[in-house]
Formats: structure tokens, C-alpha cells, sequence
């Protein structure tokens, strides 16, 4: 069989067009084999070459004879699969670039829901003599239409509806028909459509121009085979709609004072009825790390891939064959979930228990069954290592490995052996496998229940881990232990924040092509389709503390690029390491800010170096040291609790007061300027000329300098972290955003996440109509406070706001009433955006009867405290939700009129 390969690929330079296939001819997928296509014009290229088989898989890819750089196509190879008795056919593509807005439409949410299909059976019917076969990838169709070609010529139906040329979609997502043309048939235009399977009619056309087909190409013999791309709705591009809530704030009738993985389902449903495709859960990982309500932090995970036991619902483990016990364990369960609010305590010190004497009944059958084998073998790589972590820190009553004794460093050796069956810890171990084996059962129930009905589930991933945690005990060189992660000062801290992380190795994990974080990310696909990371900006460059720091203020960027000591003199400054990067002390800054006990600083905490020049005491002299001596004495004093804090916190501020900060391992030659130095009395106190030189530098330091560099660091690790798997991503990437940032997730399809309140510009509100079509809009987040809430927090803000986004005259009401909450999320329906996610509560702000009556008790965190109580759970029941058929209809009918119901 003669073969002509032809595709459009305009070229620069230097570039030739390749092609490789999985026939010999074309080099058995090696790629150092692939065949070159010719051009005459550098933009249109064709390969004829004799082929002996009559189907193979190919790709097409670009490489640079002079640069040796090589790109592909995207998605997976195409498929040929020759008629019957072909001798010659012209195989006509068009390229498929891997920076495209429809390239999102192969990725797991919609192949495994929105678009999911079982494609046919049935082949396209055979034709005889010369014949077209048109091919149209198109992944985006509803289950009751079918892709169809028509076209001007009698033979392709002359744009009769009736004489539409149905597709088949045995190859789905590629659809195809073959089309018999006489020999020498003049030039034609033709359109793919979407054809109503039971209605008989045309559903839409392709919005794009009329596609031309070529007579010239026909040759006697020739079969031409097209391979379309890019249909257009004429409704736009998809887009669709989904709830946020975390799991522990679900509601169910029959729940354990917590929420649940089997009150998905419950939530899936609603969702259905409401034309919500997806559901947004914050992390589900293991937090257990001191068995107290301070593990209630979501973004704390002892374990990147173990799931929190306080998730698994008892009734789905197995009832207790001790009816009597059984009925004790329901009444307390039942109580705790009468509760408003989160027992956390109480919620695991019950689960806890009702899990060990489920184990201890089921414990001979289940490590024998079939189903747990396989999941050991499935996840062993982290179950053993998570179940001895487990052992370990309840035998030493701390996650604190380092206090661990002979098992504070450990290898996969000892993990081995600890986990042994025949060791004396095996039954402790064993319940570990026992919990996770349900909890991933329940999990993944709940995924694939969700995937049935049209919806996916969108994990969330922390830009850090715990710093006890299995992860750091086990591969502690992939983590910078001695550093911590957090947050540069923004809205939500003037001090910044700091998270206590360690920060990530990634020169360390770039070895081995970052297989921490394929695996990772692999687990994770098991149960979502959609992820959320946490914080995208620290693959770029991460907000980083020495361990000597308490507060995000004193933090550096890393990687970064230090100023020399010698770049100050081109910025006009002379460098004085005393007066720039010792903390600046004096007499009327102490007065100013301990006021009446300014005497006690001056005796107890700084020394004087020079006449009305002070240092903090050497006892005293980092906010580390600061911390542990007010630890001490809050312990000591737990009544003066709230004037140690105040005295601590404004120590660290004195602390704090430096102009520049050293950078690591620089020896004192180089420095990063301090964020937001402006602020300190160190600054205020210098000249105006010196003022603006250090200005000049520190905006070139900030918004200029690394733009090039930053986009260079998130290049070498995100795109093996979205190749791991097929999962969408959408990339948290608010606060203080590097210019380099937007270019880099438009190049990787990662979605941005564009909140109304949080714009990432210069604006003070962001218009949901501004929204590029990459990006999730939302009204909030769980670490804001609600729509309703921050109505009432700021009254000037909530009016500027009233008047220039929602466009009403006069005096903004006082409260968000029901009616305001609807516009705004009405607004939000209505943005370009692929995927609108609303807070549950922002939704339920919209009935002034569904909605909780004090909108403070809404709040899910507050990132100013340190150690807040996650504790908020919805006041309505999944089960009370469903039956809400007047506010159901009334969002159902939003997301209809706004274009997100995903049917199109």
C-alpha cells in the first residue's frame, strides 16, 4: 500500500516534520528512525512511502536540525486502519499543538465523566471504489448525540439534515464515516454536526468556517482518509459548575459526629440535582499526630498517601457481633452527631476504639481474604512504612521521631522487619492495614459512585508536609529539615505566615525525575479527577525561614538570587551590615511600642552597645529563642496568657526590624532585602535619598529580577508532576504572584484560580466576566471568611463594592441579604470561566431560610491563628438538602441559564 502522509505545520528555521509509527517503515516507534516529511514552503509537508502493513499507531513530531531540540504533538499516537484491497491512500492530519484550550477535554474528568462514552461496535459501512473517510476528534458530546458530516455535493448530502452522514464512535473519541466520491468531482465545503439520535435532527452545527475538501488530492485507487480537529459549539467552549465543602463539615443523618467518605454519595446526588459536575473537598490525608483537636489541621498529613481513619463510617466497616456494645457505640455516635459543631476529640477517641474490637473480630479472616492481598501488594511502597510510623509514635506517645531512640533514622530494612508478621508489633501494625483497606474502599466508592452520575471529585493537595511525618522519617533527604515554609505578610497576616514545614529538596528529587511526587500524585488519581494544589507559587520559589525564625516576615525566597555586597554600590548605597542587617533598636521605638513596660524590656531583654543603641540579650537574641522562654512561662502563667502573647509578639517585632537578610550558606556576602521593610522603624529612620535607593533596589529585587529564573524553576519539576498522570489541575495561585506565573500554567493547561476578593492585580475586586476561560472562579475559600461574613466585616468596602461590580446606585444594604448573595453568584455562573466552584455556604446565602442565621458560625478557618479548631460542619443534612426542591430547582435553573450544565 502506497501511503502519503500530509499535514499543515508552519515552521521556522532550521525545523523539519518527522513522523513515527509502530511499522517498520516508520521506524518502530524509534524515534531515531523517523521518517522526515518534505516541504517546499516550510508550511506544508508530505512523506510518500510503501507500507506493508494495514494498521499501526503514529505520531508526528518537529525537530531542529541546527538547535537539536525536538517537540511533539499532543495527545496519544493516531491510530490507521487500512480498508480492504487499498492500494494507495492519502492520510491527511492537522496538528495537534500541545498549547491548546480543547487539549483539557482528554484529561480523566472528562474521559471518566463529563464525556464519558463506551464507545460502539459498529464499524463504518463499507464502500466501494474511491471513498473519503472523515475523521473528527471530538471527545465533548452528550450520550444521546452522535457526531455527523454533511456537504455541499450531492454524495455528502447538499446540507440536507436529512442526508447527514452519521459517524461512528467504535474509536471514540475519534468518530468516523466513509463517504463514496466519483472520480474528478469538483472542489466542496463541508461541516460536522451534532445529530439528536431519537429526535432525528440536527442538534448544532460547527461554528467554525466551512471545512474545503480538494478534488485535486482524488487519484484512481485513492482512498483519503481526514482527520479533523476542533469542532466548535456554537455555545462556546464547555464549562461547568461545583460545591466546596471539606468532608469533615458534611452532614448525614446516620453519621459518626463527622463527616463521612459514604456522605459523598449523599452529596453526589444533590449535586446531580442541583447540575453541579464537581465536588471540591479539601485534603482527606492522615493528620494524627497527637490524637488532639490540634490534629484537625487538614494541611498537617502524617502520611502523603494514608487516608484519616475519622473519615471511614463505622456501619460500612461491619456492625460488632456484640449487638449490646454495638447499640452503646451508635447511641454515642449519634449524640456527637446532634452536635453543631465538630467533637474532634470525641469523634476519634470513639472510632479508635470501635476500630480495634472490629479488628480483633475480623483480624484472622481479613489478612487471609483475596481483596486485602491485593491492596498490600498495590501499597506496600507506603503502607508498611505509614503502619510502623503508626506503632512507633503511639509506644512513644509522640510523632516526633527524633525522640524515637534506635528508630528516630530508619531503612527500608528495619521498616521491614518491625512489620514482619511474626514480630511482636504485627497486631498493631495489621490494624493500620486494616483501617486504610476500608478507608480506601470507601473513598474509592465514593469516586467511582460520583464518576456514574456525570460528577468528579477534586482533591487538594499541601504545598508542604508535616514535619513529623512518615514522609520525613523515611526519605529526610528530599526535605530541607533545618528550613520552614509559610507565606510573605499579606491580608491575612501583616507578620506573614509560617506553616512549620520543611521546605522541599528538589535538587534531590529532580535525581530520580521526581518519583516522590509521581507516586504521590498516581495514589491520588485512584480517587480524584480534578486536584487543587495548595499554593502553586512554591514550585516557582517558596517562602522559606530559617529554623532561628518564628514569623513569615523574616523569610526568603529559594531559590532566589541574592544581592552582593558589592551590587550596593550600583544601586548608589554604601553597604553597612550593622545599620542594614542588625536589628534596629532604639530608645523611642521601645517607648512606643511596650509603653508602660518599657522598663522591663530594657532590664530583662536588651543590652545597650552603644549610647541609645540596643541589642536583644544573647538568651534572647532570635524569635526562636523568644518563643521557647514565653512557652515556658504561658505554661508556668496560663492566666497572664494574653500579655505574654502581646509582650512575645512585639519582641519578635524588634526582632524583626533589619533591612536585609542573609542569604544561606553565603558566608555574609549576600543578602535578600527584607519584605515589606517599608513598614520598619529602620527604614522610617533613614534619609530620603537613601530611602529611595534602597526603594529602586527593592522593586527590581521583587518584581524584576527572577521573572526568567522563577519560570526556568517551575519548568524543571511541573511538568513531570502533570505527566504523572491525566488528572486536570488547577493551581492555587493567589497572593504575591511572580510575573513569570500566568505563562507558565497557560503552557501547562493548569488552570488559575481567579477569587472575586483576591484579585491578582492591582484591582480591589475582580470581575467574574474578566475571567480567562483557564480558570476556576469562586466567591471564596475555606481560608476566607463567607460572602455573608466578610459583607459585614469592612462597610466602606462592601459599598465600593455594591456600587462598581454589582452596578446599583445609592447605599449598599448592611446585611448580604439573600437576593445580594444571588447576584454575585449569579455573576460568577456567568463568567468565561471553564469551572465556577462555590462555597456551600456562599450557595446557601442565596435563602434566607436554608442559611445559617449567624454568619460567623460559617467560618471554616482562620489563617491568622495559629492553631485553629477545624471544627465547622454544615447545620443541614445532605438528606435535608435533597429535599429542598424549591432552592434545588431555583440553582438547577442557574446553572442552565449560565451555559455550566455540561450537556452541550
Amino acid at each position: 500500500m502506497k501511503a502519503v502522509f500530509s499535514i499543515d505545520y508552519r515552521t521556522q528555521w532550521g525545523e523539519v516534520v518527522y513522523v513515527s509509527g509502530s511499522c517498520k517503515e516508520l521506524g518502530d516507534l524509534d524515534e531515531t528512525k523517523a521518517v522526515p516529511l518534505q516541504s517546499v514552503n516550510g508550511e506544508n509537508w508530505e512523506l510518500e512511502l510503501e507500507i506493508k502493513a494495514e494498521a499501526f499507531q503514529y505520531r508526528y513530531w518537529v525537530r531542529s536540525e541546527q538547535g537539536g531540540y525536538a517537540h511533539t504533538e499532543f495527545g496519544n499516537p493516531r491510530n490507521f486502519a487500512a480498508g480492504k484491497d487499498l492500494t494507495r491512500v492519502l492520510i491527511r492530519d492537522f496538528w495537534r499543538p500541545q498549547k491548546n484550550e480543547e487539549n483539557v477535554l482528554y484529561s480523566s474528568p472528562f474521559q471518566n465523566a463529563f464525556c464519558h462514552r463506551t464507545p460502539g461496535k459498529k464499524q463504518p459501512k463499507a464502500v466501494e471504489g474511491a471513498f473519503i473517510r472523515f475523521q473528527l476528534r471530538a471527545p465533548r458530546i452528550h450520550k444521546d448525540f452522535v457526531f455527523g458530516v454533511v456537504g455541499s455535493t450531492r454524495e455528502m448530502g447538499a446540507w440536507k439534515e436529512q442526508s447527514v452522514h452519521l459517524m461512528s464512535d467504535v474509536d471514540f473519541p475519534v468518530w468516523k464515516v466513509d463517504v463514496p466520491v466519483t472520480k474528478g468531482k469538483l472542489d466542496f465545503e463541508y461541516k460536522y454536526v451534532v445529530y439528536h439520535k431519537e429526535k432525528k435532527k440536527i442538534q448544532w452545527w460547527d461554528a467554525n468556517e466551512n471545512r474545503r475538501f480538494l478534488s485535486s488530492a482524488l487519484k484512481p485507487g485513492t482512498a483519503t482518509y481526514i482527520t479533523d480537529e476542533s469542532f466548535q459549539y456554537p455555545t462556546g467552549p464547555w464549562r461547568g459548575a461545583g460545591i466546596a465543602i471539606p468532608v469533615f463539615s458534611l452532614r448525614s443523618e446516620k453519621g459518626g459526629g463527622i463527616g463521612e467518605f459514604t456522605d459523598i454519595n449523599l452529596l453526589t446526588d444533590w449535586a446531580v440535582k442541583t447540575g453541579m459536575k464537581v465536588v471540591q473537598i479539601l485534603p482527606v490525608n492522615d493528620t494524627t499526630a497527637t490524637k488532639t483537636w490540634t490534629d484537625s489541621y487538614p494541611y498537617a498529613a502524617i502520611s502523603v498517601n494514608a487516608l484519616h481513619p475519622i473519615f471511614a463510617n463505622m456501619a460500612a466497616i461491619g456492625p460488632l457481633k456484640d449487638k449490646k456494645v454495638q447499640a452503646e457505640f451508635d447511641a454515642r455516635a449519634k449524640k456527637l452527631n446532634d452536635l453543631p459543631e465538630i467533637n474532634y476529640d470525641g469523634v476519634l477517641a470513639l472510632k479508635s476504639k470501635f476500630f480495634q474490637l472490629s479488628f480483633d473480630e475480623q483480624k484472622a479472616s481479613f489478612l487471609k481474604s483475596k481483596d486485602f492481598k491485593e491492596f498490600f501488594k498495590d501499597n506496600q511502597s507506603w503502607l508498611e512504612s505509614y503502619a510502623a510510623f503508626c506503632c512507633l509514635r503511639d509506644q512513644y506517645g509522640t510523632s516526633d521521631f527524633k525522640k524515637w531512640e534506635e528508630y528516630a533514622r530508619v531503612d527500608a530494612g528495619m521498616i521491614k522487619a518491625f512489620c514482619d508478621p511474626k514480630s511482636e508489633n504485627y497486631d498493631e501494625i495489621a490494624l493500620h492495614y486494616y483501617l486504610q483497606f476500608h478507608l480506601d474502599k470507601q473513598l474509592k466508592e465514593a469516586s467511582e459512585y460520583a464518576r456514574s452520575k456525570g460528577v468528579v471529585l477534586k482533591g487538594d493537595i499541601p504545598i508542604g508536609i508535616y514535619r513529623d511525618s512518615v514522609d520525613a522519617w523515611v526519605e529526610p533527604e528530599l526535605f530541607n529539615m533545618a528550613c520552614q515554609a509559610g507565606a510573605p505578610p499579606d491580608d491575612f497576616s501583616v507578620s506573614g505566615q509560617n506553616w512549620g514545614f520543611p521546605t522541599y529538596n528538589w535538587e534531590k528529587m529532580a535525581e530520580d525525575g521526581f518519583k516522590w511526587w509521581r507516586e504521590r500524585l498516581v495514589k491520588m488519581s485512584e480517587y480524584f479527577d480534578v486536584f487543587r494544589i495548595d499554593h502553586i507559587l512554591g514550585f516557582f520559589r517558596i517562602w522559606e525561614m530559617g529554623w532561628e525564625h518564628a514569623e513569615g516576615i523574616l523569610g526568603r525566597f529559594n531559590p532566589a538570587i541574592p544581592v552582593h555586597v558589592n551590587e550596593f554600590q550600583d544601586w548608589g548605597l554604601d553597604f553597612d551590615h550593622q545599620r542594614f542587617c542588625e536589628p534596629y533598636i532604639r530608645v523611642h521605638m521601645v517607648y512606643e511600642i511596650f509603653g508602660s513596660h518599657a522598663h522591663d524590656i530594657f532590664n530583662h531583654y536588651l543590652d545597650e552597645y552603644r549610647q541609645g543603641c540596643y541589642r536583644l540579650k544573647s538568651q534572647f537574641n532570635s524569635q526562636r529563642k523568644v518563643k521557647e522562654h514565653f512557652d515556658c512561662l504561658i505554661r508556668e502563667n496560663p492566666d497572664s496568657t494574653d500579655f505574654l502573647q502581646w509582650k512575645r509578639q512585639n519582641l519578635y517585632r524588634l526582632l524583626a526590624e533589619v533591612l536585609f537578610i542573609e542569604a544561606p550558606l553565603s558566608d555574609g556576602v549576600a543578602w535578600n532585602p527584607r519584605i515589606a521593610f517599608h513598614n520598619t522603624y529602620s527604614y522610617q529612620d533613614l534619609d530620603h535619598d537613601t530611602q529611595q535607593k534602597l526603594n529602586r533596589l527593592y522593586n527590581h529585587f521583587f518584581y524584576h529580577r527572577h521573572n526568567e529564573f522563577w519560570r526556568e524553576s517551575a519548568m524543571q519539576k511541573l511538568p513531570a508532576i502533570k505527566e504523572a498522570t491525566n488528572m486536570l489541575i488547577c493551581g492555587e495561585d493567589l497572593g504575591m504572584v511572580p510575573a513569570s506565573v500566568p505563562g507558565v500554567m497557560d503552557d501547562l493547561s493548569i488552570l488559575s484560580l481567579a477569587i472575586q476578593r483576591m484579585p491578582n492585580d492591582d484591582r480591589e475586586f475582580l470581575h467574574p466576566a474578566d475571567n480567562p476561560y483557564m480558570s476556576v472562579c469562586s466567591t471564596g475559600s475555606h481560608d476566607m471568611s463567607t460572602l455573608r461574613e466578610w459583607w459585614q466585616e469592612d462597610s466602606d468596602k462592601a459599598q465600593r463594592f455594591y456600587n462598581s461590580i454589582l452596578g446599583h446606585q445609592g447605599g449598599s444594604p448592611f446585611f448580604c441579604e439573600p437576593w445580594l448573595a444571588e447576584q454575585v453568584v449569579n455573576q460568577h455562573m456567568h463568567s468565561p470561566g471553564m469551572l465556577a466552584i462555590f462555597p456551600i455556604q456562599d450557595l446557601l446565602a442565596m435563602d434566607g431560610r436554608l442559611r445559617r442565621e449567624i454568619p460567623e458560625e460559617e467560618r471554616i478557618n482562620v489563617p491568622a491563628i495559629a492553631q485553629h479548631y477545624w471544627r465547622y460542619r454544615l447545620h443541614l443534612s445532605t438528606e435535608q438538602l435533597m429535599e429542598e426542591e424549591a432552592f434545588n430547582s431555583r440553582l438547577h435553573h442557574m446553572v442552565n441559564d449560565s451555559g455550566r450544565n455540561g450537556i452541550d
